[in-house]
């Protein structure tokens, strides 16, 4: 049988309480140390009423004819003890005692006596339990009588029953104000935190309500507490993100469902027309030829899809090394020539140096540059590619150049984005996907770098940017 597990406590519960004994503990200790500070003054005032007595009963027996005191006013002395709990012998050392007033049967305790001729003080009081544990003071002194050489001692002691009583009184008084009081600001503490928890609460609502069809709705930040500003903020912030990507995601299914939509209608409708009647054996080869171009053409837009997806997690990994440029070039300009020589084109290399990336990532990205510019590039014409060098610690600007069409600056920021083409003439180009820029822009992302986008002067320019020392040092 499984065991119900309780749900834990909620934050505004954990505040009052937490709140509560914070409380509890400081009240404690404030009332604790009024405790001791009564008990301290009590002890005080009792040891110096009982010295005080003592040494009333010294000055008496003093200045009077002792034993005519002792034996005709024993009542004296016991009525200036001041309560039957209290304890006084007179006796001389080693005899009976001539009085003893004990009306509580109190143990006579053993105590040093002060000398005669000694000051009475009131650290000369001892401390220890009587009955029931009650707190018992006592005092004995020394005075001169009429006898030479002889002392009598007067011993007192007392019960600390009425300082019992009311030290526990106060502190029965200490726990219930305690309590009290903690229980008052766990309810105070509980309204407080509850009450300020309501922002909390409104920003839950307001989370609560935004789904796929209001991703531009905000968090209000205007309304919330300050402390919670950066949340709110990164909230947002987190909306705006979802919102493009979302948009992007719509954007780039509407696309690629426009793309795949050409291929496959080319297809279907080459393939009804060709089971529409008996066809001879040449027009089956081409149209299986014209299947094959757009049966790669479908796999080249899932390769490039697939690419892209992996390139977009954070974990993708890239193995960089040194390249030299020269190399680089001359690699993807040697396999361009063909295709560049039949549309009267001539790719020139420029610039040396070495430049920090993923050998066949760096090619994917110079091949798609490439490749657009010998597409879109006019004929005759020539396509640079150029290097340059511009911090000492090893940053390099790789760009790719062509004359061709001006690309106006509302399609330059784009020319990146998935499936966009500048020239709405050259959506259905079987020759291409779409993703090619797409794909160049998630390579770089993984290098650290960046690519632009320039035209100007009747020249199209796509330039790589590397980061140098400084900037691999950031990514590791």
């Amino acid at each position: 049988m499984r065991r119900a597990v309780l749900p834990p406590p909620s934050l505004t519960a954990r505040l009052a309480g937490l709140f509560a004994l914070l409380a509890m503990l400081l009240l404690g200790a404030v009332g604790l140390m009024l405790y001791r500070g009564l008990e301290t003054q009590l002890t005080l005032r009792d040891d110096a009423a009982l010295v005080t007595r003592v040494e009333q009963i010294r000055t008496l027996l003093q200045d009077s004819d002792t034993m005519r005191l002792v034996h005709d006013k024993p009542h004296l002395f016991e009525n200036m003890l001041g309560n039957r709990e209290a304890l006084l012998v007179l006796r001389f050392p080693g005899e009976k005692p001539l009085i003893e007033v004990n009306p509580a049967g109190i143990a006579i305790p053993d105590v040093p006596a002060v000398a005669a001729d000694a000051a009475l003080r009131i650290d000369a009081v001892r401390r220890s339990r009587g009955p029931h544990g009650t707190p018992f003071a006592a005092v004995a002194a020394d005075t001169r009588t009429g006898q030479p050489g002889r002392a009598l001692r007067i011993t007192a002691g007392r019960l600390m029953s009425e300082r019992t009583r009311i030290l526990d009184d106060y502190r029965r008084q200490i726990v219930l104000m305690v309590a009290a009081a903690s229980a008052l600001a766990a309810l105070a503490a509980w309204l407080l935190v509850r009450r300020a928890m309501r922002p909390l609460a409104t920003l839950a609502a307001q989370t609560a309500a935004i789904g796929i069809g209001n991703l531009d709705a905000r968090l209000d930040a205007a309304r919330a507490p300050r402390e919670l500003a950066p949340l709110v903020d990164s909230f947002n912030g987190l909306l705006r993100r979802l919102a493009a990507s979302f948009a992007q995601l719509s954007q780039v299914t509407a696309d690629m469902a426009h793309d795949l939509r050409t291929p496959i209608g080319n297809l279907l409708g080459q393939t009804e027309v060709a089971l529409g009647q008996p066809r001879s054996a040449d027009y089956y080869e081409s149209l299986l030829a014209s299947n094959l171009e757009e049966l790669q053409r479908i796999s080249r837009m899932s390769d490039n899809m697939l690419f892209l997806a992996r390139a977009e997690h954070a974990d993708a990994a890239i193995e960089p090394a040194w390249l030299d440029i020269a190399t680089e070039f001359a690699r993807v300009a040697d396999y361009f020539e063909g295709l560049a020589a039949d549309r009267a084109m001539h790719i020139a290399c420029t610039g040396t140096g070495r430049v920090w990336a993923d050998p066949l990532l760096l090619r994917r990205a110079l091949a798609n540059l490439l490749a657009n510019a010998v597409q879109y590039a006019d004929a005759p014409s020539t396509i640079e590619l150029d290097a340059r060098a511009h911090d000492p610690d090893g940053a390099v600007e790789l760009s790719v150049a062509n004359a061709g069409a001006p690309i106006e600056a509302d399609h330059l920021a784009r020319l990146f984005d998935r499936f966009y083409r500048a020239d709405a003439a050259r959506r259905g180009s079987a020759q291409s996907s779409g993703l090619g820029l797409s794909i160049v822009r998630s390579i770089m992302q993984l290098h650290g770098g960046r690519v632009e986008a320039a035209s100007e002067q009747g020249r199209n320019r796509f330039v790589l940017f590397f980061g140098g020392e400084r900037a691999r040092a950031a990514r590791c």
